[in-house]
């Protein structure tokens, strides 16, 4: 089956209409905050992905509807692991021993896709976000998944080995992930603080029509040099490209949910 892209599906009118017709129910896109670490900057980084991508939504809604929603480690505290049992020996919720596990499972079981937002450190993600996918496996198998890192250098070996574990446990995984670095030691302070970044969506709707168009995408992808903000200056809004980026990668989760 072809993935080629209707233009004629991408009015918000006519698929609310056709949604509403059918009565399909969105599926749900989760963007993981997986640092818990206090101060952090993780929960506004992952909040601006957020936003990007309602962004992205409002001007290309998928033929699919989605709803895509904050998942935040913090609301969901977790022991370290504590199930006698192994999660892929488990086939439904109601086998866990404990409720907190039971409550993870059924909340992870209610959406469809997930955005992992995760730190490096120490050339790793986070233990939190290692315990929070160890408790389960049938609830994150065969769902779409994408990685977005954030660091000094992008976050790369981070990002590298938490994909290498989505594979495990069977997600498909977006091949390539978006690498948010800090631009100066002066935002990685601020970062480190959990100081205000100041983060802005910077989409234009020529980035988002990039997008979409097949071509386009790929050459955004290709691009090199300095980063550029929407009104082409070499020191634009920071992550100003990445954010074109971000909704390449996201085009191509929703792509797989939809397959």
């Amino acid at each position: 089956m072809s993935n080629a892209i209707d233009p004629s599906l991408y009015n918000n009118e006519l698929s609310k209409a056709l949604n509403a017709a059918l009565k399909i129910r969105p599926n749900k896109i989760g963007v993981i905050v997986c640092s818990q670490r206090s101060p952090r900057a993780g929960l506004q980084i992952s909040t601006f992905v957020l936003d990007t991508l309602k962004e992205f939504q409002k001007a290309h809604p998928s033929p699919r509807p989605y709803e895509l929603s904050l998942i935040d480690l913090n609301d969901h505290p977790l022991p370290w692991y504590d199930e006698p049992e192994v999660p892929s020996q488990i086939k439904s919720s109601s086998q866990y021993k404990h409720d907190h596990t039971r409550a993870w499972s059924e909340f992870i079981s209610s959406y469809q896709a997930f955005i992992f937002v995760t730190p490096q450190y120490n050339w790793g993600y986070p233990a939190s976000i290692k315990n929070a996918i160890d408790y389960l496996y049938h609830e994150w198998s065969g769902k779409p998944a994408m990685v977005v890192s954030y660091g000094g250098h992008g976050g790369g070996k981070a990002a590298a080995q938490l994909q290498q574990v989505l594979e495990g446990i069977n997600m498909k995984v977006v091949k390539d992930f978006v690498g948010l670095q800090f631009p100066d030691r002066a935002t990685l302070g601020k970062a480190a603080k959990g100081d205000d970044l100041g983060l802005k969506v910077v989409l234009g709707e020529e980035d988002v029509r990039g997008v979409i168009d097949k071509e386009n995408a790929q050459a955004t992808l290709g691009e090199k040099g300095p980063t550029k903000g929407v009104t082409g200056s070499e020191k634009g809004p920071l992550w100003a490209k990445e954010s074109k980026e971000i909704c390449t990668r996201f085009w191509e989760l929703v792509t797989k949910l939809n397959s």
